[in-house]
């Protein structure tokens, strides 16, 4: 009965971002001509592109409000006022803050990033390596506050990383200096290193996998890449310092 009824609870925000989502798509939807001339023809408001939309959100914003109603009526006003005061206090900063949230918090910032910040900017080699070092750290030690301060680290640099794409600083130094994101992908790595060792090397068991992920974060991504770029012939998503240099390696282009 207590599971049936935190899941009605859930329903009532649900049903409320469900509202306010077909809302926002009927009100884009009202942007839209309804009807207009094209070419001397007057086209009739049965033919707007806008209808479609239209009928997508009336439905969202109905079926979300039903939902809303049936939820709310099953639980109660009460216990409806009992969870916004949970939603207002300490109970849901410790919540948020607890170790299963902070994993998901990291693999979501983690994978982000990997695809969206790093892999169309970054040398492939070198964002494959930061992954692997940031991802099999954080989750190997198997350690709550270890966790916590990688996460935050790795956070803060990229951070610093978008800040950099956005700002662009990138085009500015890329100038004066060749592959600069890339160099800082490189300083970032070793930087990186340096702070997950300053936090194991007290502890015989963490230093050992600490081993164990740097062999892993570093060889893999060569290994597998190297297959691909040299003899599968499969380009790599972007190609910079390391790829030129492994060119000039494999190419003998001396």
């Amino acid at each position: 009965m207590m599971e049936k009824e935190k899941l009605r609870k859930a329903d009532i925000y649900s049903g409320a971002i469900i509202f306010l989502f077909g809302v926002w798509i009927t009100s884009q939807a009202l942007k839209m001509p309804m009807k207009d001339s094209w070419g001397g023809v007057q086209n009739v408001w049965y033919v707007s592109p806008a209808l479609f939309p239209l009928f997508v959100g009336s439905m969202i914003t109905l079926l979300g409000a039903f939902l809303f109603r049936t939820a709310l009526k099953l639980v109660g006003v009460q216990e409806f006022v009992k969870t916004l005061r949970w939603l207002t206090s300490k109970t849901l900063f410790q919540f948020l803050n607890s170790l299963p949230n902070l994993r998901f918090y990291a693999i979501v910032t983690l994978f982000l990033s990997f695809v969206y910040l790093y892999i169309p900017r970054i040398d492939f080699f070198l964002c494959a390596a930061l992954f692997l070092v940031v991802f099999i750290t954080s989750f190997y030690f198997d350690d709550a506050t270890i966790l916590k301060q990688l996460f935050l680290f790795y956070l803060a640099g990229t951070l610093a990383f978008l800040i950099f794409f956005v700002s662009g600083l990138k085009s500015l130094l890329g100038k004066t200096l060749p592959f600069a994101h890339d160099i800082l992908t490189i300083v970032f790595i070793v930087v990186y290193c340096v702070y997950a060792w300053q936090l194991v090397r007290q502890h015989a068991t963490l230093r050992k996998k600490y081993r164990t992920a740097m062999i892993v974060a570093f060889i893999a991504p060569f290994v597998v890449g190297m297959i691909f770029k040299y003899f599968l012939l499969v380009p790599m998503p972007s190609e910079g310092l390391i790829v030129t240099f492994l060119d000039y390696l494999w190419y003998l282009e001396f």
